[in-house]
């Protein structure tokens, strides 16, 4: 295939990508969107292979290697998603996130390789550059999102890991790797294989200990804003390698990431630097702004009581949180709402922004277990409901919901938008326990009058609460 046919033939790949994230954005078409940009992909492998008239050639230990790592990799991803759990996707979109931005460093790693062999004087200019920014942003996403699979995986600590001096540490790590860039693009190319390695490894370094402050449930900013760090990359990596749709496609992901990043930020009236800096979510003991809960006291209730408030509402909002995906009870809260609807309640999910551990969680689980997307309301359309609302049933949210944000001017997430549960006829809390979210400090909701905790497994409580329902 010459030059003007391969161009021709990936016009039908960006197109499909394109589509695909068209068709992302909205969870009713989620699924076609997704084999939209699975079939993108097998057209650009088809069309990358056929480039290089494999059928006309006597050489085809390459493509034979290519074809059994493609198996190889195909058989992990197609096993991995089958068997991971719903409530475990983020990980998984964290894994599979770090194994792209891996794979554009080795690129890197290796194209540089087979440029300077045999060379003896500089590298073409515009070559150096893709290959440098490829290596440094690609190998930070790698590492990046290794720590937030940790994290999200428990496999890492999920509250903020900060020590003194750790910007500073960060920044000289990070001028280290620019510096050998630097070098590699201002030097003779046969001599500084050793600097692109030295920024590699900076650049490996940097991204672990740039997640490690991060806390758990900044996750969502955190794996947009790594996703965007991957598609640059690749994009990088398209100009050294001289291929338009791994281009265009690098830099689709790569914007989306950046437009969702700072839509996730918006969400949490928060900025970038503050998710990246803030240590956001370390325990805050006695902090939770200006007023007091001092004497005040939680009203304890039972499924029995719950059960009737239930079922003789008119209007009853469901707010899933991370509580919820911990119990993995989305399947019961199905079973709990449809039981409610065929009793003539009107039944609605309140889902905000930044529930869960990465964009879009909650509506992937609700989806698994069949929710009408009917029925999923987001913050802005919702908020304007609450005061028409017989009961707010929370599900392990707790920051989302918490008032402070509105009224609190010393509290840390004051100015956070927040889901109006607290305008509510009743609220009913579904919790383990009275220890604080992720913001670390108390939520003024659990003290409020019409507010009633249930406490126990979110799972267990809902169980009982059908039970109780059925015998009303």
């Amino acid at each position: 295939m010459n030059l003007n046919q391969t161009t021709l033939a990936y016009l039908p790949t960006i197109v499909a990508f394109i589509l695909a994230l068209k068709f992302l954005s909205s969870p009713k078409h989620a699924r076609l969107g997704n084999q939209l940009g699975a079939v993108g992909m097998a057209l650009a492998i088809a069309v990358t292979i056929l480039q290089h008239d494999v059928i006309h050639s006597h050489n085809t230990t390459g493509y034979i290697l290519i074809g059994v790592g493609g198996l190889i990799g195909s058989a992990i991803g197609w096993f991995g998603a089958r068997l991971v759990k719903m409530t475990d996707m983020p990980q998984m979109v964290a894994l599979f996130n770090g194994v792209g931005g891996g794979a554009v460093a080795l690129v890197a790693l290796v194209e540089f390789h087979q440029r300077i062999a045999g060379l003896s004087g500089r590298l073409a200019l515009d070559v150096a550059v893709a290959i440098v920014i490829s290596a440094l942003i690609g190998s930070i996403s790698f590492a990046g999102s290794m720590i937030a699979f940790g994290k999200l995986q428990g496999l890492v600590g999920d509250r903020p890991i900060v020590w003194p001096g750790q910007r500073i540490m960060n920044i000289a790590i990070l001028a280290g790797g620019v510096t050998a860039g630097g070098f590699i693009l201002g030097g003779h190319s046969y001599q500084l294989l050793w600097l692109l390695l030295i920024e590699i490894a900076a650049a490996l370094s940097f991204g672990v200990l740039f997640v490690l402050p991060i806390g758990g449930a900044d996750m969502p900013v955190v794996i947009a804003l790594l996703n965007a760090f991957t598609g640059l990359s690749a994009s990088a990596a398209g100009f050294e390698l001289h291929q338009p749709v791994l281009i265009v496609s690098g830099m689709l992901v790569g914007s989306s990431g950046t437009l969702l990043t700072l839509l996730m930020c918006r969400a949490m009236n928060r900025s970038l630097t503050n998710v990246i800096f803030g240590a956001f979510g370390q325990i805050q003991a006695g902090v939770g702004g200006g007023t007091s809960n001092e004497g005040l006291t939680v009203r304890a209730t039972t499924p029995d009581d719950v059960a009737i408030m239930l079922a003789y509402a008119h209007k009853v909002v469901i707010v899933p949180g991370y509580g919820l995906a911990v119990a993995q009870a989305q399947h019961d809260v199905r079973q709990l709402a449809d039981l409610l609807t065929s009793r003539g309640v009107n039944v609605e999910y309140a889902i905000h922004p930044v529930a869960g551990r990465m964009p879009g969680h909650m509506n992937v689980l609700l989806a698994e277990a069949n929710v009408p997307y009917t029925q999923l309301k987001e913050m802005d359309e919702i908020n304007s409901e609450f005061p028409q609302t017989d009961v707010s049933l929370v599900i392990g949210a707790n920051d989302v919901v918490n008032p402070a944000a509105r009224t609190d001017t010393s509290s840390p997430i004051y100015g956070m938008p927040i889901l109006d549960v607290d305008k509510s006829k009743a609220v009913v809390v579904l919790k383990r326990s009275m220890n604080p979210g992720f913001a670390g400090i108390e939520n003024h909701l659990f003290y409020e009058p019409e507010t009633s905790m249930l406490f126990g497994d979110a799972k267990d409580s809902i169980v009982k609460l059908i039970a109780a329902v059925k015998a009303v």
